[in-house]
């Protein structure tokens, strides 16, 4: 039988809570005590009152449930964005490194290019053309993310393309197609892995953002991080309509960001 170490602790607790999450987003019909759109009380009612254990908005919305329900984009865009960044970038830097040479040098211009815009500035010009939906914030901070993949699984890749294995692959006649999938692909795979826990937090508080800038779902669905600026405005009056979201934001992008680091911490032993 396995006791938990001290250090497991740690590693177990970060897990425990992602899943927490994505188990309150899954049950949200279920487990929410009201209609997340519906006014159930008098505006602003204060926690534990007769309206709701987390009180009501300005719109007299059940604030927990706005909580549950907008953990639902949040997650769909930290997850969506980050699987949508490692498929491209992994795919992009993967044939610039595996090929090298004038193609490595073109593809990691456009890339160089692309990391000299600051993240969020990226995603807010693609959500100002894509307009605001769950759907467009995946793939805007999605795209905002594929230098961070392609820069990695280029290094990556132009390392195994040097090896022995690979070299031996090409010198018995093998398709370029087949060296790239089934040669190297394999052996970077694990690291862009560890790269995607990592990433998860980023793409979390970079969704939020863009949602506090207005560019995220559409109010009045509930949203993370429109909520912590519909809160804002009442900061001096009710301050828990931005503290909760905030804390809700807060704990999932730390949670997160512990959860790639025990992915690393285990790939390094």
């Amino acid at each position: 039988m396995h006791r938990l170490t001290p250090f497991a602790m740690p590693v177990v607790l970060p897990w425990t809570i992602l899943g927490l999450y994505l188990a309150v987003a899954i049950l949200a019909p279920y487990i929410a005590p009201a209609d997340p759109l519906a006014a159930t009380g008098a505006p602003l009612s204060p926690l534990f009152g007769s309206s709701g254990i987390l009180g009501t908005d300005g719109f007299g919305r059940d604030v927990a449930s706005r909580l549950i329900w907008g953990l639902r984009p949040m997650l769909a865009v930290s997850f969506g964005a980050v699987f949508l960044a490692t498929l491209a970038g992994g795919a992009y830097g993967l044939v610039a490194g595996g090929i090298g040479g004038r193609t490595d040098w073109l593809m990691m211009s456009v890339v160089d290019v692309m990391m000299s815009i600051p993240l969020i500035l990226a995603a807010i010009l693609v959500m100002a053309a894509l307009g605001g939906s769950v759907i467009n914030l995946i793939i805007s901070v999605g795209i905002s993310q594929i230098p961070v993949f392609a820069r990695l699984a280029r290094a990556l890749a132009s390392v195994e393309a040097r090896k022995e294995y690979v070299l031996a692959a090409r010198a018995v006649g093998l398709s370029r197609f087949h060296v790239l999938v089934r040669e190297i692909l394999p052996n970077i795979v694990r690291p862009l892995l560890v790269q995607a826990g990592s990433v998860v937090a980023t793409a979390g508080l970079t969704a939020a953002a863009l949602s506090y800038l207005g560019l995220g779902v559409r109010p009045p669905a509930p949203d993370i991080g429109y909520m912590v600026k519909e809160g804002q405005e009442l900061i001096f009056i009710a301050p828990g309509q931005t503290l909760l979201p905030g804390l809700v934001l807060g704990v999932f992008a730390l949670t997160a960001a512990l959860c790639g680091e025990t992915i690393g911490q285990e790939r390094r032993r």
